[in-house]
């Protein structure tokens, strides 16, 4: 019910935006709002994001979203193109802009990858990738400890940390964890119990704080995979179109799963899409059955907008390159600002291109290094399955003003911070 204001008598903005998220979205969530200052979003563009008071931040954050910033023009002409021409399909008819946007999306990945199934999250991508599996006969789910892939049942399952898990168990049966970056551990586990398995596994753990594997370490289970007849799936929702300096983790080490999943920056920081790609051999029972895993607003028109204008983007702006060596520099220099300025509160500097983790020795140093930033004009982000670990995952298209910028409130944040535990 609508609450009529007298002229010149509007509530706070931010106050009434607290207060409709605490009465409708949960208490928790305002607590979460609360804790970095209670500030409401109004605008955002490239790599900034601008409040109802009138501040500006630089978004670092956003869970590898904006590769290409808010509001790439690219993306935006095409999404609103769509939108003027049609931007719900039948299902029925054909419909252009889905075929468009596979065969573009499988034009930059890896080879062998030619069937793509479109989703809207990154959840729903890794469920339709474990029920690919399952018409292969896979029925046994192996994934990786630290590993994040969504928070849906079947994700979940496969999603290693109890405190998110317990509440919703009995989950799926038969599913267990090994070490990440340890392909022996894999080897062993598969070859312990032989009932035919799929196997999921992220490049770098993002979630766990942006955890790095060996050099090799995706081709080895590529290969023990292959010699234990299991199905693989290479979740890349986080990591791939250029996060990590290569249009996919899987490109470093020329490895072609079973499945593939996209999500985040597919959707062009605009519209939430999420893909899987998949071999034909993986895909069959899908390409026989149109109705065997459906979902209303897969491939949508607006959606595939989005993808098309997010890999042109990609693409004519050389974010993949710019992702790598921008990811070298603020790696080194952010390690370097905060050793010098947190000491002994640091445990690790690590990243992979435009994807990279702050690890501390507590907790609450990572939580008010955040915070602090975010008074600095920065926004970051925690990590679900490492409290310790500030992660960043700043957009490509940072310049070298924004880049001091942020390089700059690392140093006041980082000397603040220590300051409280002299």
């Amino acid at each position: 019910m609508s609450t009529v204001v007298e002229p010149g008598l509007e509530p706070d903005v931010e106050q009434e935006t607290l207060r409709r998220c605490r009465a409708h979205l949960g208490r928790g969530r305002a607590a979460l709002a609360e804790l970095v200052g209670g500030e409401v979003e109004a605008s955002s563009d490239g790599a900034w994001v601008r409040t109802t008071s009138g501040r500006e931040l630089l978004n670092c954050g956003g869970y590898g979203v904006l590769i290409m910033g808010s509001r790439h023009p690219r993306v935006v002409a095409e999404v609103a193109a769509q939108l003027a021409r049609n931007p719900v399909a039948t299902r029925l008819l054909l419909e252009p802009t889905v075929a468009a946007a596979a065969e573009a999306l499988v034009a930059v990945a890896p080879p062998g990858l030619t069937k793509v199934h479109f989703a809207n999250s990154g959840a729903e991508a890794v469920e339709a990738a474990l029920k690919m599996a399952r018409t292969k006969g896979k029925r046994r789910l192996v994934s990786m400890l630290g590993g994040y892939h969504g928070k849906t049942l079947g994700a979940l399952s496969v999603t290693s940390r109890p405190c998110f898990q317990e509440p919703f168990r009995p989950l799926l049966p038969d599913v267990t964890h090994v070490p990440f970056g340890d392909a022996a551990a894999l080897d062993h586990e598969l070859r312990r119990d032989p009932t035919p398995a799929c196997v999921v596994v992220e490049p770098v753990q993002g979630e766990a704080g942006v955890v790095l594997a060996p050099p090799g370490y995706l081709a080895e289970v590529q290969g023990v995979c292959h010699d234990r007849d299991a199905f693989l799936v290479l979740d890349e929702v986080q990591t791939g179109l250029g996060r990590l300096g290569h249009w996919w983790g899987a490109d470093a080490e020329r490895v072609t799963p079973d499945a593939l999943l996209s999500g985040k920056a597919l959707g062009g920081g605009i519209m939430p899409v999420s893909a899987v790609l998949a071999t034909p051999d993986a895909f069959a029972a899908f390409d026989r059955d149109p109705l065997l895993h459906t979902s209303t607003f897969s491939g949508s028109p607006l959606g595939m907008a989005a993808v098309l204008g997010a890999l042109s983007a990609i693409a004519e702006d050389g974010l993949v390159e710019r992702a790598a060596a921008l990811g070298e520099l603020l790696c080194a220099e952010l390690g370097e600002v905060v050793t010098s300025t947190m000491g002994g509160l640091v445990r690790e500097v690590r990243g992979a291109g435009l994807l990279i983790g702050l690890e501390f020795t507590r907790p609450d140093v990572a939580t008010e290094l955040l915070v602090e930033l975010n008074n600095e004009g920065v926004v970051v982000n925690t990590s679900l399955n490492s409290s310790c670990t500030v992660r960043l995952t700043p957009p490509a298209v940072l310049d070298g003003a924004e880049v001091r910028f942020l390089l700059d409130a690392f140093a006041r944040a980082s000397a603040t911070v220590a300051g409280w535990h002299r």
